[in-house]
């Protein structure tokens, strides 16, 4: 079995939500024990994950120093998080397979995602990043060619486009090593943002893609048999936040779609998570689950007691 997990940025922070180096590591070591279990029962495994807290952090960087040095682009950022978080992951990926006797390599990607130059994203930015900043220190930024916009009492903040992505440039280099014996770290962030230019070749943008886009879009890639997307709860649910909340079980992608157009989930959390759970079934993924790290080794096996979480299969 082929399984494609994609750990939410929550996974590599600690549970309440810092980012130190400290931290970071040692959410690593804890979302990389459950990795190891699925690798040990002889899973092939690929791993995405988020990296919104990191590139919060380099973004502040960037901001502190813009009277000093020049903003380091969104994409060097992904790119510079993937690295970093897939050195991370891969140290305390190795070192959970050991304590378990498993002769199992890891490998990190720095992968790249094309996407449309003329997605409408880039016309009319809308995807909020980074913090608030008064009105003075955001217009140096948008004097380093920044789009930001007036939030009113909370200040200043930027907007960067989202745009759809089309292909994972790299992913013939993850199914490879796949297909050779490696756990493989990908398309972190949801891949960095790239366009191809009139003579063919590539080019970064600022970007960012929706990571479980990405992640449903690798999964595709590489032709895995099951997506589980992990986040902080362990099933999507409906009416979310009211006396009525009922956790979503198994259920076919045309159900989940039609609970979807109901309304029951948000567009800025679950809302995307559902979306690319819905994508990679209808587009021949044999199941998708949303569910928590803890459950991850059930979604995967397939668990009926419930256990998987939010199961989403073929109609």
């Amino acid at each position: 079995m082929r399984a494609l997990l994609a750990l939410g940025g929550n996974a590599m922070t600690s549970p309440d939500g810092r980012a130190r180096p400290e931290d970071q590591i040692a959410a690593a070591e804890t979302a990389m024990e459950a990795v190891a279990d699925l690798v040990a029962a002889g899973v092939d495994v690929v791993v995405t994950h988020g990296n919104g807290p990191q590139v919060g952090n380099l973004l502040v960087k960037n901001e502190l120093a813009a009277a000093v040095v020049p903003p380091v682009p969104l994409d060097w950022c992904g790119a510079q998080t993937q690295a970093t978080l897939g050195f991370v992951l891969m140290d305390a990926l190795d070192a959970a397979l050991a304590r378990r006797g498993v002769a199992r390599r890891s490998a990190a990607v720095v992968t790249r995602t094309l996407v449309d130059a003329d997605d409408a994203g880039f016309r009319t930015p809308t995807k909020p990043i980074g913090r608030y900043l008064p009105a003075e220190e955001a217009r140096l930024l948008v004097d380093h060619g920044e789009t930001w916009q007036d939030r009113g009492a909370k200040g200043w903040r930027r907007v960067v486009a989202s745009p759809e992505p089309l292909e994972v440039v790299d992913a013939p280099a993850v199914h490879a090593l796949v297909v050779a014996g490696f756990v493989v770290i990908a398309n972190g962030g949801g891949g960095i943002p790239v366009v191809r230019r009139d003579d063919g070749t590539l080019t970064g943008v600022e970007a960012v893609i929706d990571k479980d886009l990405g992640a449903a879009l690798l999964a595709r890639s590489i032709t895995v048999d099951v997506l589980v997307i992990a986040t902080d709860v362990s099933h999507a649910v409906l009416r979310f936040g009211t006396p009525e909340a009922t956790p979503v079980g198994r259920v076919t992608v045309g159900e989940m779609r039609a609970l979807a157009a109901e309304g029951h989930f948000a567009s800025g959390s679950m809302g995307p998570k559902v979306d690319a759970a819905c994508r990679f079934v209808e587009q021949g993924g044999g199941r998708a689950a949303i569910t928590s790290l803890a459950h991850i080794v059930e979604a995967v096996t397939g668990d009926p007691t419930g256990g998987a979480g939010t199961v989403v299969v073929p109609n």
